[in-house]
Parts: C-alpha cells; structure tokens; sequence
C-alpha cells in the first residue's frame, strides 16, 4: 500500500471502469490513499487496474447491499467519496429497468447513507449524466437546463441527482453532481458504442470483420477524453463549497461522424460498404441531440477540456489496432512452442 502524501483517503466506486480507473490513476498521482469498492463476480474484470493493484486496496461492496457499503465506508474512512458504480449501459437499462433502477437510483441513496452514518463529513461527488436531459428542452444545455430522460437508465440518473441534492441540503452534507457528457477512451467497454466502433474498425482493417453492425447514425453526442474528465471530478470536491457542474466540450459530433473518422484513421475511405443498420441495435426511445455547456466548470474550476473530437477517435482506434497485433503475436509465439 502506497503511504499518502497528502493525509487524504479516496473511495471509489467502479473502479474498474474507464472512469474509477482513470481516477484512481490521478489520486495516487496526487498521494491520496486509494480504496476501491468492487463486486465479487466468478471472472473478476480488473484488467484496467493491474497496472495499479499493488497500490490501492480493493473492499468487496455492492450498491444493492447496505451492509457492505457501510462496511466500506467505516474500513475506508475517506475524505473523498466517488461514486461511479452503475448499470451504465442505456441499452441494457430498457431490458433491465428494474436492475438499472436498483444500482443506479436506488444505489445511491445506500451509499448516500453509508456516508451520512460513518464517513465523518466525507466529501461525496455523485456521477450524473448527460442522459438525464433526454429530449432536450434547449441546446447547449446548462446547470439549469430541465431534465427529460428518454431511458430506464436516465431516469434513474435523475433520481439520484435529485437525492444528492436533498441529501445536501437536509443534512448539510458536502455532497456535488458532475453532470458529465460522453466521454470515451481505449477502456471504454466493448458494448458502449465509440469502443464498438472502433473495435470493429480495427478488425475490419485486419481482416478479422466484414461488417460493423449499429443501430443509427443520426444521433449527435458531445464527446470527450475521459482522463480529462475524471480530472474534474476531483476538481468538483476540492471546491470551496458543494455544487453541481457540467463536463462537456461544447460541440456535438454525429455517429457518422465518428465511425467515419474511425476508419479514416485506418485508411478506409469507402466506409459505407463496411457498416449495416440493424434496428435490433435500436432504443426505443432515443436521445438525437446532446451538447453541453461546460461554462460553469471552465469559470469556477479552471478546467477546460484540450483533446480534440479527431484525435480522441484516433487514439481509440489506434489502441485497438495495437491490441489486436499484440494478441495476433501472442498467438504466434504460442503456436511456435
């Protein structure tokens, strides 16, 4: 265990994900004491934090059980609280509703308790989402933009939003929102659809897919690089005072803008005859237009997103380019023994 530097203690939640792994990177990099809640599951997935293991110090918890959360909190004992954990997939939300309304709303206000009965005035960021706005009212959106969730997943996003906030307000709890828009990277998992994208490009270039199957190419999203934004949810507890901020770049890029960027960076120009739409990859109810106006964070956090909407495609898609030639050699040198 890696001895802080800084006297402060982090738990994260998710943190095996893109976005707790990331973060848990950038705490030890700042001296925090790391502890990291995760599920106990029969193929435990922790590939994004071998690099780290021996650093932080993993608690067994999940968001459907009190018990272990507050066992969590009391081993933990943190200044910081992140609570990334979620079904965080809005296409399954639709087929799990329930589930998804469990973990990502209900779950929250079990580690909201945790908080409130043993972290001793823990500071609290609750991940928020873009999906909360659904059919959007206006665009950019901002802070006080309403909400209109269009799947199981952002409504359940919205419930614990609005806990957060009345957990703040009734017990005077440091407790702050980070209304994050997408944001992507090579750990993004393989059924969100930038990493589907270019994942499938990267086969398709090595001859290992003929086709990349989505459901749409119409929708718009405000896309960003996840380290930058798990940089700002630490910047949204080290505030003087508990408050809700969007992360977002301020530009909106179609599906087909990506997917066509994902096999220009593989010099496939004739994209189109690699890509089908298949509407069983279709929601239900669909979000067409996102875009966030990060004004607020850039003003009071200083922060400011600087990777581009091409090069974040581009190191995506490279990653898995590298991946795929990895295991390709891997295989060989197997096959020679």
């Amino acid at each position: 265990m890696c001895v802080s530097q800084t006297g402060k203690r982090a738990l994260v939640t998710g943190i095996t994900g893109q976005d707790g792994s990331y973060l848990a990177e950038q705490l030890l990099q700042k001296g925090y004491e790391v502890y990291g809640l995760v599920r106990r599951l029969s193929t435990p997935s922790t590939h994004n934090i071998d690099g780290i293991a021996d650093r932080i110090q993993l608690l067994d918890g999940d968001l459907h059980d009190q018990a272990s959360l507050d066992r969590a909190v009391k081993v933990a004992e943190p200044d910081e609280v992140y609570n990334l954990a979620a079904q965080s997939f809005v296409g399954v939300s639709f087929s799990q509703p329930v589930v998804t309304g469990e973990v990502t709303g209900l779950g929250v206000v079990r580690l909201l308790e945790a908080v409130r009965s043993h972290g001793d005035g823990a500071r609290y960021y609750q991940a928020a989402s873009s999906e909360m706005f659904g059919k959007v009212v206006e665009s950019p959106q901002t802070e006080k933009t309403k909400f209109y969730p269009r799947s199981p997943y952002g409504v359940a996003k919205v419930y614990a939003y609005w806990a957060c906030i009345n957990y703040r307000e009734s017990y005077g709890m440091f407790i702050s929102n980070g209304i994050l828009y997408n944001h992507e990277s090579p750990r993004r998992g393989i059924e969100f659809l930038t990493r589907k994208v270019s994942d499938g490009v990267a086969r398709i270039k090595l001859g290992l897919l003929d086709k990349l199957r989505l459901g749409t190419l119409d929708t718009q999203r405000d896309w960003g690089y996840a380290p930058e934004y798990t940089d700002l949810m630490w910047r949204v507890l080290q505030h003087t005072k508990p408050d809700d901020f969007i992360g977002a770049t301020g530009a909106s890029h179609s599906v087909r803008e990506f997917v066509e960027m994902a096999f220009r960076a593989v010099g496939i120009s004739e994209w189109e005859t690699h890509v089908v739409l298949d509407p069983k990859f279709a929601r239900p109810a669909e979000v067409d237009r996102l875009c966030g106006d990060p004004t607020k964070a850039k003003e009071v956090l200083g922060w400011t997103p600087t990777t581009s909407f091409e090069q974040l495609v581009e190191t995506m898609v490279k990653a898995d380019l590298a991946r795929y030639a990895g295991l390709r050699h891997r295989n060989a040198d197997a096959g020679s023994l």
